[in-house]
């Protein structure tokens, strides 16, 4: 890629979201705004070779796809035989006279009125998943398909509907009042964070990790936080996101194979990114309550803070955990909880507590349930409870990589019985 499609790429990652927040507002359409902002970046490829690169390409590119939008939006209304049907489809929108001369004002509001459009909680999670990688992030049907391993049809499908959906229920495209902000933001986190965790624990196939998904969480989770500044559970999500992603290249080894944070180089953990996380968590206001995305990250900057497995604050991580577990009472947190306990206590305390949540039947088909528990058994010599544990976690688990790494451990464990 040479220097000028390099600079286009760029703009088109970082101001997609926010230029096609603003045709949205001005249109009342998804499909003619992201029409006419592809338009717009083709006739980039096309222009600025020859006549250079703008100085303010944003403001380039924006100018472009509005003039499309317009010519889209008289094509529309010619079509119609009253203009007064286009208003009725779009009347949950501002009209586009209104907003001509505003589309540059409020780009703060128009992408928190998309992030919060497309959580909404009258789509479906997986419509809301696709439509905001597609509409937000700008990444194609093609690439979101991919990544979740659906079809391609399939995939556009999904965020076909979610776009009929909106239109049809008329959800209005806006950020919810104060009442409603809570339950509404907390839908937009665990949005970023399933994307990011798809990219991070792929579910299925043999890739690990999904670089392209973990950026793009992060890179959403930035604009949430830029958007609204001072909010302690969007900065811990951020910050949650960068310590986990820090780890990325010490995850895999020379040959593919699984690398557990145990075992991981160190070395080969991304400082830079590790460095911003604690600076946000402590730059967090004391003498309050905390919050489940903070207390997560302080359990991930636990980890991030040890030199060495072995210097591993592990008591404190319990302790994290406890606290955690309290606020979201989940038999996934409390398995976490077992693991930390085993480590900072003893495992016999730690083994305990899986075997408790194991006989709950809770995390039956959880395969790392039975995978920490195989781990435990594993570090105690009962080789052949730990062999039958990986046994079951491999009929569970659907990652090759993850597979792999448990068949590993099997053939360990069985060749000392």
């Amino acid at each position: 890629m040479d220097g000028g499609a390099e600079r286009i790429a760029a703009t088109f990652r970082e101001e997609w979201g926010r230029i096609m927040a603003g045709l949205i507002r001005f249109s009342g359409s998804f499909d003619l705004a992201e029409e006419a902002l592809q338009e717009a970046f083709t006739l980039a490829v096309e222009v600025w070779p020859r006549s250079g690169h703008p100085e303010n390409a944003a403001a380039w590119i924006t100018t472009a796809a509005r003039r499309k939008l317009i010519d889209a939006l008289r094509r529309e209304k010619v079509r119609r035989e009253k203009s007064e049907a286009l208003m009725r489809e779009t009347a949950t929108f501002a009209p586009p006279d209104e907003c001509v001369f505003g589309m540059e004002e409020s780009p703060t509001d128009d992408r928190l009125r998309l992030i919060f459009t497309c959580c909404h909680p009258a789509l479906a999670p997986e419509a809301q998943i696709a439509l905001t990688l597609r509409t937000l992030g700008g990444l194609t049907t093609a690439e979101i398909a991919r990544a979740f391993l659906l079809p391609e049809p399939t995939l556009a499908q999904r965020i076909v509907r979610a776009k009929r959906k909106i239109q049809d229920a008329r959800i209005p495209y806006e950020v919810p009042g104060r009442e409603r902000m809570p339950e509404r933001l907390d839908a937009v986190r665990h949005v970023l964070y399933l994307i990011f965790n798809e990219g991070y624990a792929a579910a299925f196939g043999d890739e690990l990790v999904r670089g392209d998904l973990c950026r793009e969480a992060i890179r959403l989770a930035r604009v949430l936080c830029d958007l609204m500044p001072g909010d302690c559970e969007n900065a811990g999500l951020l910050s949650l996101m960068l310590l986990q992603d820090s780890r990325r290249s010490a995850r895999r080894g020379r040959n593919g194979e699984l690398i557990t944070l145990e075992e991981q180089d160190r070395s080969l953990w991304d400082a830079g990114q590790i460095r911003l996380a604690l600076d946000l968590l402590a730059g967090m206001p004391e003498h309050r309550a905390r919050v489940r995305f903070e207390l997560e990250a302080r359990i991930a900057a636990e980890h991030a803070r040890a030199g060495r497995a072995q210097d591993t604050n592990w008591r404190g991580i319990a302790s994290l955990y406890a606290e955690l577990l309290h606020l979201n009472p989940s038999p996934v947190i409390a398995l976490n909880e077992a693991v930390a306990i085993a480590m900072a206590d003893g495992i016999p305390s730690g083994l305990e507590r899986i075997d408790a949540i194991a006989a709950s039947g809770k995390l039956e088909e959880y395969y790392l349930l039975h995978a920490a528990r195989a781990d435990l058994l594993r570090r105690m010599g009962r080789n052949s409870e730990a062999a039958d544990a990986y046994r079951k976690a491999l009929q569970l688990a659907t990652n090759d990589t993850e597979r792999r790494y448990l068949e590993r451990r099997l053939n360990g464990v069985s060749q000392q019985r």
